[in-house]
């Protein structure tokens, strides 16, 4: 390549004067032109369009990074800003909400608490929010104690609106099947804030209730379920209301009064000794036993439930001992016939299959498994032998289940 010619005078080694700040003036700026100065000496190589082109792209890349990289500490900054603000916390839920839910007010508890624990049941969505906006509305007012039907996933309107509606409170109770009488008061008393003694002094009072004489006390008619008592419920409208749930039962089932203790007893022990599946074949064996005393089991029940009951006992384990005490007026191994009452509440199921039992040849039934509660029944004593031993053997393999 030939040397490029000098541009620094006119040839003869002069040196050319500028105008100040390189102006038109200049030779030098006219020669060159504002943007060589800025460029420094890139003017004074060539440069290929291919070049050119790749120096925009690495500028417009450079443009990019630096936009991408400082949306994205924006973006850092304010999730950042926003979770320490709470800005992106859910508020409310809309709508009438999803599943049920019954939702407890214990007496004594703050609009605070009681915010927490809708929130943690997932009743509402932000129990700050909930608070603020119950605040808005009852400055000065807060929630009565007691149980309400609510929703998963509701508003806080909503909500509001039922905790405030002095008909949605009440005293929630639920009475388990195979619960006993006793059980049962305190139960009752627990859900209600009613003394337990008041309950047991109602309970042996049966006429008070339309209950028959030859029943001890109400055992038997404190029917089983879900109840919601009204806050300002007494002692005796409470056991009335379930009194009364028995005896619609025993109507629909078709049951006349003169074999209310017997369906009733029967019921009992039937609901302690099956499952709801073989409730009528459970059935059927007492009947079995009852209706024929010349039979295999010369008209003894032979429940434990009911010897247990006797002995104020919970247990499926009994004596050869306590087998044959005739004083224990539930013993039904040693007193033919029905016990002296029921020894639990039976439920709907189980009044059905003691009105309608199965019509079938068995006269004796063992549950060899107590999880599952898989009963087996035999028509002779040998062959309940066999399943006895399959019970021993459940036990034996599944230590304390049966003690």
């Amino acid at each position: 390549m030939s040397e490029e010619p000098r541009r620094n005078g006119t040839g003869d080694g002069a040196p050319q004067h500028r105008a100040p700040g390189g102006g038109q003036g200049s030779e030098h700026a006219t020669d060159e032109g504002p943007h060589s100065r800025l460029m420094g000496t890139f003017e004074h190589h060539d440069v290929t369009p291919e070049q050119r082109k790749r120096r925009r792209t690495r500028s417009r890349a450079s443009m990019a990074t630096a936009i991408a990289l400082f949306v994205a500490a924006l973006l850092v900054v304010v999730a950042v800003l926003g979770s320490a603000l709470g800005l992106f916390e859910r508020k409310d839920y809309h709508g009438s909400g999803d599943q049920d839910v019954n939702f407890s007010v214990s007496d004594g508890s703050t609009t605070g608490q009681i915010a927490q624990d809708l929130q943690s049941q997932e009743i509402v969505a932000n129990s700050s929010y909930f608070v603020s906006q119950f605040q808005k509305r009852y400055p000065q007012d807060f929630i009565q104690p007691g149980d309400y039907q609510l929703k998963t996933h509701m508003s806080s309107e909503d909500v509001i609106n039922r905790l405030m509606d002095k008909g949605e409170a009440s005293h929630y109770a639920a009475i388990a099947k195979t619960q006993r009488l006793d059980d049962t008061l305190t139960t009752l008393s627990q859900a209600t804030g009613i003394q337990k003694s008041e309950f047991e002094t109602l309970a042996s009072d049966k006429k008070k209730f339309g209950v028959p004489e030859k029943f001890p006390d109400l055992e038997g008619w404190l029917h089983p379920g879900e109840y919601r008592f009204p806050l300002d419920a007494t002692a005796e409208q409470v056991l009335q209301e379930m009194v009364d749930r028995t005896k619609e039962t025993l109507k629909k089932n078709d049951v006349p009064e003169d074999k209310w203790f017997e369906v009733l007893t029967i019921g009992s022990i039937v609901e302690f000794e099956g499952t709801p599946k073989n409730y009528p074949s459970v059935a059927g064996a007492i009947e079995n036993r009852m209706n024929h005393p010349d039979g295999e089991t010369s008209g003894f029940i032979q429940s434990d439930a009911s010897v247990t009951y006797g002995l104020g006992k919970k247990t499926v384990h009994l004596t050869d001992e306590e087998k044959k005490d005739k004083s224990n007026p539930y013993n039904t191994y040693a007193n033919p016939g029905l016990p002296v009452g029921p020894i639990g509440s039976p439920s709907d199921d189980a009044i059905a299959a003691a009105a309608h039992p199965e019509k079938n040849d068995y006269y004796y039934w063992v549950t060899v498994n107590l999880d599952t509660g898989e009963t087996k029944f035999a028509k002779t004593y040998e062959e309940h032998q066999k399943y006895v031993a399959e019970y021993q053997k459940w036990c034996s393999d599944h230590e304390g289940k049966c003690s």
